[in-house]
């Protein structure tokens, strides 16, 4: 199945206001500013997204502004995953995919379930999905790793498969999945500050958190090493990493909005469990950002 997913994917957050609603205005400044600094999709409801403290109504109002807004600016890549495979299958059926480009879909979670159960769950949203299916690897939250056999028995046998997002953090397995993959799926990295090494190897881009952020930087970093200009690109990934580095200290999205709200683009909220960035690491946000003079 054919993708136009490529490059830089931005894992868009959610602004709260102060009386903890969805900040629409706030949300519409984002996606300008990530169009502006080059990003090549959107990704909509995702972890960064605080996707689990949302409503389905605010869910649904959220993707509704993301596609209206957009335009068909940019492909929009819509988070549906759960640990309950029959609820996912179901969810993704009745689903309104209306400018909406491509599902990501994390691991199941809490369960640990085997590599078998893995690919069967994978299997059935293969089955019922209207399109291409990104696979979304992160062993830290999920609580089990997909491996690179599970990850590549899955690409040769469901068509609409078309990319793992790889955030095990494990260069040594993305390298057999790059090494082995069909031709045509995408391996995407998951993990900022791996970015370069994974597209030195051959992978296909990333879907970024630090793009909310940064974004002029971190694009042209991508967009170099899909021009073959590594050394370019690395002088890039040295002045960015420390900064990247930091948006995650105290868990994600909290870094990222501590950076948005330094730049006045949001207000710094998030729903509980999370709870606001400390002051040591906004003054961190603060220093670094005007050190590398990331925008």
């Amino acid at each position: 199945m054919k993708t136009n997913i490529k490059g830089v994917g931005v894992a868009l957050i959610t602004p709260f206001n102060d009386n903890g609603d969805v900040d629409f205005e706030a949300l519409e400044r984002l996606l300008d500013r990530v169009a502006a600094g080059g990003a090549d999709y959107l990704v909509v409801l995702g972890t960064t997204a605080e996707t689990p403290t949302l409503s389905a109504a605010e869910k649904e109002a959220v993707t509704k502004f993301i596609v209206s807004k957009n335009g068909g600016r940019m492909p929009v890549v819509i988070g549906i995953g759960g640990n309950c495979t029959a609820e996912v299958v179901d969810h993704i059926r009745h689903f309104d995919f209306t400018g909406i480009d491509a599902v990501l879909s994390v691991a199941p979670y809490y369960n640990k379930p085997s590599q078998e159960g893995i690919y069967q769950h994978y299997k059935a949203i293969a089955g019922v999905s209207p399109r291409p299916v990104v696979m979304y690897n992160i062993p830290g939250r999920t609580g089990v790793n997909m491996t690179a056999e599970t990850t590549l028995r899955l690409a040769r046998e469901c068509k609409n498969i078309i990319a793992v997002k790889e955030a095990s953090g494990n260069l040594s397995q993305m390298a057999y999945i790059l090494r082995d993959r069909p031709e045509g799926f995408l391996v995407i990295s998951g993990d900022d500050n791996l970015t370069l090494p994974l597209m030195a190897m051959g992978g296909d881009g990333v879907i970024s958190v630090a793009v909310n952020a940064y974004p002029g930087k971190f694009c042209r970093m991508v967009h170099l090493l899909q021009q073959g200009d590594t050394a370019a690109a690395a002088g890039l990934h040295l002045e960015m990493m420390e900064a990247t580095d930091a948006l995650f200290a105290e868990g994600n999205p909290v870094g990222v909005k501590a950076a948005l709200a330094y730049y006045g683009l949001i207000r710094n909220n998030l729903r509980l469990p999370l709870v606001r960035s400390s002051a040591v690491l906004n003054e961190r946000l603060k220093e670094l950002i005007g050190r590398y003079d990331l925008k």
